[in-house]
């Protein structure tokens, strides 16, 4: 169920790294790949009046799995990313709450 919602990077690059990232992920998280979804965001910045490019930005929701595959998640990543010269960053966990999460309208908890 992990999310992945990025914006800043292009689509093209994305799809480039997109099923090597997910399996590693999947494999991390010890799930299949059909849990995973990325989302390229596409929007528009603006800085001083004037339309900028959007800084790179992955979010990722999904319930917690502790610091440590929190970390491992952000680095590989990282490993990814890193392949296609972006020089700067952020990754950003947004936790679901089991309670307030429904899966065709039932309590997932």
């Amino acid at each position: 169920m992990p999310q992945l919602l990025i914006k800043g990077i292009s689509t093209n690059n994305i799809c480039q790294i997109s099923k090597q990232l997910i399996e590693e992920l999947a494999e991390l998280c010890e799930c299949g790949t059909d849990n995973f979804t990325i989302d390229c965001i596409h929007s528009t910045s603006i800085f001083n009046g004037e339309i900028v490019e959007s800084f790179p930005f992955i979010e990722v929701r999904w319930f917690e799995r502790g610091i440590e595959t929190r970390d491992r998640f952000a680095a590989t990543i990282d490993k990814y990313v890193s392949t296609l010269n972006i020089p700067e960053y952020e990754v950003a966990f947004i936790t679901y709450d089991e309670e307030s999460y429904y899966l065709n309208g039932k309590r997932f908890s």
